[in-house]
């Protein structure tokens, strides 16, 4: 696979922080023209921009060093890790080792994969046997086992949907939210990523099928609360106290069931710390955001410095900017694949809590790089032109799980704003980056 432009591109934008609520609900962005503010009775609305000139230049060369054609050709040298391992799907084998084994180096699954559904079905349906406490984690995660070796993990729920980040928490002790995983996977999904597990909302009865199933260990932090509700808190860093316990209301409790990876000794995953983690500290900020030359130091290291990586980070903070999740600190691949495959998309549980606020840090990679996947920008301008809103696609796929509607709206009508700034970003570093012009960067995303 041929590797990216050596040529460093930048946005050359200094305001990368975040954008102001508007007094009438919305958004700033920082960048003109991306998000009108509140319309008034006696303005003529501003037509829709359709990015004529983005769309034409998905038909061109010009701006490939903007503007890559490097999406994984999925027909050839695309192993799946059943052929990579030598192992055969048993015949008891249950769907989510089939749907494990059916794994190749460039997807966790095909387009068309049919095991996806019948995973999520069996999360929805099957029996649940036992339930422990997943260890480490800052927050509260149970591991589910159900009949047939066949696990996940659940985050249940704490909060109504509409509740947002609460204006006074850091990135890093935000709650997690359960159903921010659940449309974390079916977005990871419309968008044609296919790098997150599949995730599926269940309701539970928290006496029957907690309680009653649980281990040692988790059992010891059950109590019944003032309001004879039955709660748990467990042990973790952040939330795991008598004050912020889960319980039922009064008996019934929702959750996400995340599909667990592979657990084949050869087919371990290798952690990787993401070029621009954010320093998870008060008042130090990370290098990224304060050097403008930073992602010319990231394309000098490998893998970065070729093939598929670098783009999969645009991917990944287009992803992340869209859901508003600060917290990617690590990535994972799979061992076996080598350096030629694709980073998992997991643990979104902080992502879909603001909203009215867009924050264009997140999307730090793509304006210090200038770089965006090219099959990427085609799908945003489908969504962005329609015939449907990528909030119509994405509600559309979430309306059939169990505890539909799993997104508050604004979230949904926030996905289409977003759409827009990412457009009008690349935008930007197409004007910023003519042919032949590719060096020097006075990018800044620090606030």
């Amino acid at each position: 696979m041929a590797g990216l432009p050596r040529g460093h591109n930048s946005s050359g934008s200094k305001e990368a922080s975040t954008p102001a609520q508007t007094s009438g609900g919305g958004t700033t962005s920082g960048q003109e023209g991306v998000i009108a503010g509140p319309s008034q009775s006696t303005r003529k609305p501003k037509p829709h921009d359709r990015y004529l000139d983005l769309q034409k230049l998905l038909l061109s060369d010009e701006y490939m060093h903007v503007i890559v054609d490097n999406e994984p050709d999925v027909t050839v040298n695309n192993p799946t890790l059943g052929e990579l391992l030598h192992r055969q799907v048993g015949a008891n084998a249950s769907n989510l080792e089939r749907f494990q084994l059916r794994i190749t180096k460039k997807e966790l699954y095909s387009e068309k994969d049919t095991l996806v559904d019948a995973v999520l079905r069996d999360m929805i349906t099957l029996p649940i046997q036992h339930v422990v406490q997943k260890e480490g984690g800052t927050q509260l995660k149970l591991i589910i086992e159900y009949p047939n070796d066949v696990k996940a993990l659940m985050k249940p729920m704490r909060f109504p949907r509409d509740q947002q980040t609460l204006p006074n928490h850091f990135y890093f002790t935000d709650y997690e939210r359960h159903n921010a995983e659940i449309a974390a996977f079916h977005l990871d999904r419309v968008l044609g990523f296919r790098r997150a597990m599949p995730v599926a909302g269940r309701t539970l009865n928290i006496t029957t099928e907690i309680y009653q199933l649980a281990d040692e260990n988790l059992l010891k932090t059950f109590f019944v609360s003032p309001s004879l509700n039955l709660c748990f808190h467990g042990k973790c860093s952040y939330y795991c106290d008598t004050s912020h316990a889960i319980c039922g209301n009064p008996d019934m409790l929702e959750g996400s069931f995340a599909a667990f990876l592979p657990s084949f000794e050869t087919s371990n995953r290798k952690l990787w710390r993401h070029p621009w983690r954010r320093s998870y500290h008060k008042r130090k900020k990370a290098q990224w955001e304060t050097d403008a030359n930073y992602c010319a130091l990231v394309r000098d290291l490998p893998p970065y410095d070729e093939g598929r990586r670098l783009l999969d980070l645009m991917d990944m903070a287009v992803f992340d900017f869209l859901t508003g999740n600060m917290d990617r600190h690590h990535y994972e691949t799979f061992k076996i694949y080598g350096n030629e495959t694709f980073p998992l998309h997991l643990d979104h549980g902080r992502g879909f809590g603001r909203p009215y606020h867009d924050e264009l840090s997140i999307l730090a990679p793509v304006l210090q790089c200038c770089l965006i996947r090219k099959t990427t920008l085609t799908k945003l301008l489908e969504f962005h032109n329609g015939p449907k809103p990528l909030s119509q696609v994405l509600s559309e796929s979430l309306s059939v799980d169990p505890i539909s509607p799993v997104l508050w709206q604004p979230h949904l009508d926030a996905l289409d704003r977003r759409v827009g700034v990412i457009l009008q970003s690349i935008r930007d570093c197409i004007k910023r980056n003519p042919p032949g012009e590719l060096d020097g960067s006075d990018a800044d995303v620090s606030s």
